[in-house]
């Protein structure tokens, strides 16, 4: 591999990458210090004037993920150094990064990673269909026909593919499609928490950064959303030297490589990841040593802003108005044609995903809350209800949990509009909502959290459930206050989103070359402050946000999907509410002891959370002394977990990683009723039952003590028998046993199925004859038709009951028949009522 890349990538195509990234950065940096100075204007002139905007009713929990881990367990992963599946101990913490170890030791020990993924840009995957459609257009000019098998065959039938267009992609597997659910909503909670890498505490520097982004694409003749606008601040611009320059270099690699249309396609991805791994590398350290200079002159600037300030608003409005002369009639004329009769059609797509997926929000946390209710009725004791609490505190920070609610927006569909109006993909908008969702999620659960806290304070723990449905109530009609408020916001900027980049460009051929003549109403000391573009583009925002505010306010008013109108403020509900944002996050664990120092993960300073120990929001990792290929997601006691469903948690089988091979396919047993099976053995037999004892026997099950000789001669113990009775259709039911008798005449069974069999024998013969004799008479084979459609429904009932429980019959291996040389050891021919009889 290494071959490939450096015979490829040689010094001069290097030295060449390198050369492109620094003219890029250079372009970058300098749209970045006049933005930065830009930024600092509007950021201080809103601290002076007030920002104004509807306060928030919840409560906004600061550091959520304190003393937390996301996630951690066992998959395997395809090592393409020797072309190998090898298991791997998997880490989430909270930083979201992927960490792999060798394994579960390594990871306590506290031992660095073998490797970290950040998620920013990726994709996850679920099928090799999806990520072959993908990696086909990797080289275009390249098609590989749709039978050729991909470069890696998959252990198992559920693979999990992190795929990126320019870094290398990861590929794991695991042994369930329970599993690979699992874990595929952890990587994408993975994902959208990368993405979402630009931060919002550092204003001014995020603030500078977009706009210098947006503007270096302008120039570029780029527009609309830019999907690849992902990460933090270096990985963005590395995204931003790939568009072009990976291009560049795969027309002139690509018909040079050799070998099948895979090992090209591989070879090609390896070279990608080298090329993107040197231009991050390379803009690392100069977008670092950039954001320093400009943090450096940050005193000087804010001195003069502040001293400057209303000279400043006043020529700002000047050259405003004379730009707005030349704009506004040319937006007027163009947002009437081409803009106002799409706006509700945006707005309507836009809408029923997202307030579907906060409704569920809504919902999730409302079941949530019932059932912490419903079990401080039961009585279940306060350390059940404090693990409880503990869980309920993580929830906007479960994937599998919240996954409904992601899910909803995942529907979000623009197509039609994405033409018109340059929208690459509507991810943009997806990855926006899904935070804003976990954002509320969390906020409602906190502002829970406190304020059952305070009335377990001031009125004890006497009537918990009462306490506990009155702060629901509170928290849901803040919720559907805060829900509309966002929403709306989320609806203005992702219009604006959509329709200011295609006004701009529409716009561009008449007033982009008139711009310059402003710069020179200007006043040169203030001129650092003020850039003739960005106000151009203000005043083609003011031009189209009145009708995206009365769209938007529209839909308020006739209440669609629960939005509430602008003049419906709640306010003095909780005058002393945001008095607790202040006060620490309450530690359930402790106050209802259920703090389980067993439970702990990790150590040093990382592991300190509450109650001394990291807790892990999605507890599913490898249990103590186990190798575990196999199940990768499992429960562990003692560490704090939401679980993701009310089924059982899943059990291990011990196989040795040796045994599987770089590529079989390992079987393991499909459910938890198989592996009990296994455990405790079922045996279901039909028996007949003699009618002068139908009155005895009822179908349930009971308790018994005994053993029955097996197939292979083995005594098994029987504990409980459980009797099914099922209609026969050519008697009544009327021979039944109870299942104490039935217990004594099982004990000489194996000698019984060998009679059993040479009976079926003898009866198949018998039917073939008179299989011969019917074809004499049309009305005896009528009669045979019926006679025969009458036996075969004991079949049908007995592998229906066999298939819904899970059991192996042994009685089916042949036809039902009556049964001769019963257990009484007579000689006789029964027709009886079909008994199975289950014993564990």
């Amino acid at each position: 591999m290494g071959d490939v890349v450096s015979s490829h990538l040689d010094e001069g195509r290097r030295e060449m990458i390198t050369a492109r990234t620094r003219d890029v950065m250079e372009q970058f940096g300098d749209l970045y210090e006049k933005q930065y100075a830009v930024a600092l204007f509007n950021v201080v002139r809103v601290e002076i004037e007030g920002g104004g905007g509807t306060q928030s009713q919840l409560l906004h929990r600061k550091d959520p993920l304190a003393g937390h881990s996301i996630f951690s367990g066992s998959l395997f992963q395809y090592l393409e150094e020797n072309r190998k599946w090898r298991n791997r101990f998997v880490s989430v913490p909270k930083s979201y990064n992927v960490e792999l170890f060798e394994s579960k030791t390594a990871h306590d020990r506290g031992l660095h990673p073998k490797v970290s993924i950040n998620c920013a840009g990726y994709k996850a995957l679920t099928s090799m269909e999806e990520y072959m459609e993908l990696v086909n257009d990797s080289l275009p000019g390249i098609k590989a026909k749709t039978t050729n098998a991909p470069f890696i065959k998959c252990a198992t039938q559920f693979p999990l593919i992190l795929w990126h267009p320019y870094a290398r992609h990861y590929y794991f597997c695991v042994m369930t499609e329970k599993e690979q659910n699992k874990w595929h909503a952890v990587l994408q909670d993975c994902i959208r928490h990368g993405n979402n890498g630009l931060s919002e505490e550092k204003a001014v520097q995020t603030l500078a950064f977009t706009n210098s982004v947006r503007r270096y694409r302008q120039v570029k003749g780029q527009y609309g959303t830019w999907e690849m606008m992902c990460g933090a601040p270096p990985q963005i611009l590395a995204n931003l030297v790939m568009e072009t320059l990976q291009p560049e270099l795969r027309n002139a690699i690509g018909p040079r490589l050799k070998g099948k249309v895979q090992q090209r396609q591989r070879n090609w991805m390896l070279i990608s990841d080298a090329m993107y791994k040197q231009v991050l590398t390379q803009i690392s350290g100069q977008y670092a040593a950039l954001e320093e200079a400009c943090e450096a002159q940050k005193p000087s600037l804010d001195v003069r802003l502040r001293g400057d300030m209303d000279m400043l608003i006043t020529s700002k409005e000047h050259v405003i108005s004379k730009i707005k002369a030349l704009v506004m009639p040319k937006a007027e004329q163009l947002l009437r044609t081409s803009i106002q009769p799409y706006i509700s059609s945006i707005l309507e797509s836009l809408m029923e995903p997202t307030s579907r997926g906060f409704s569920e929000v809504r919902d999730v946390f409302f079941k949530e809350i019932v059932e912490i209710g419903k079990n401080s009725l039961n009585g279940r004791g306060q350390e059940k209800l404090g693990e409880q609490l503990e869980r309920l505190s993580m929830l906007a920070f479960h994937p599998v949990k919240m996954h409904s609610c992601y899910e909803k927006m995942e529907q979000l569909n623009l197509e039609g509009l994405q033409q018109r109006f340059d929208v690459s993909s509507p991810s943009v908008f997806i990855s926006r909502a899904e935070i804003l969702m976990r954002e509320q999620m969390d906020n409602a659960v906190y502002t829970f959290e406190q304020l059952l806290h305070q009335s377990l304070e001031s009125q004890g723990e006497e009537d918990l459930c009462k306490s506990i449905q009155k702060c629901q109530d509170r928290v849901l009609k803040k919720y559907d206050y805060d829900s509309s408020t966002v929403r709306k916001r989320f609806f203005r900027e992702a219009l604006l989103q959509i329709i200011i980049p295609y006004m701009l460009q529409q716009l561009a051929p008449s007033c982009t070359p008139e711009l310059p003549r402003f710069q020179e109403l200007i006043f040169e000391d203030l001129s650092r402050f003020l850039l003739v573009e960005n106000m151009y583009e203000e005043v083609v925002l003011q031009s189209v946000s009145n009708d995206i505010m009365m769209a938007v306010k529209e839909a308020a008013v006739q209440r669609r999907h629960n939005l509430y109108r602008d003049s419906i403020i709640l306010t003095n509900s909780d005058p002393n509410l945001h008095l607790l944002e202040e006060t620490p996050p309450v530690d359930w664990g402790s106050k209802f002891g259920a703090d389980d120092p067993d439970g702990s993960v990790g150590s040093g300073a990382e592991g300190k959370g509450f109650g001394g120990r990291r807790r892990q929001v999605v507890s599913m990792i490898q249990l103590e002394g186990l190798p575990i290929p196999y199940e990768s997601c499992l429960e562990v006691p003692g560490v704090d977990l939401i679980p993701e469903e009310d089924g059982e948690i899943p059990e291990v089988k011990r196989v040795n990683e040796e045994d599987l091979g770089p590529l079989e396919d390992p079987k393991s047993p499909d459910s938890v009723d198989a592996i009990r099976d296994l455990i405790s053995p079922v045996v279901e037999v039909v028996l007949p039952v003699p009618e002068e004892k139908l009155e005895d026997v009822t179908s349930g099950t009971e308790t018994t003590n005994g053993t029955i000789t097996m197939e292979d001669g083995l005594q098994e113990e029987v504990t409980h028998v459980t009797t099914i009775v099922e209609d026969s259709s050519r008697k009544s039911l009327r021979d039944k046993s109870s299942p104490q008798s039935i217990l004594q005449e099982l004990v000489g069974s194996r000698k019984q199925k060998e009679l059993q069999e040479e009976a079926a024998i003898l009866k198949a013969l018998e039917e073939m004859e008179m299989a011969v004799q019917e074809e004499d008479s049309e009305q005896m084979a009528e009669v045979s038709t019926a006679e025969s459609d009458s036996e075969l429904q004991p079949l049908a009932t007995d592998c229906s009951s066999r298939n819904d429980s899970g059991f192996q019959s042994l009685s089916n291996q042949s036809e039902p028949e009556p049964i001769t040389n019963g257990p009484t050891g007579q000689d006789k021919i029964t027709d009886p009522v079909d008994v199975e009889q289950l014993l564990v």
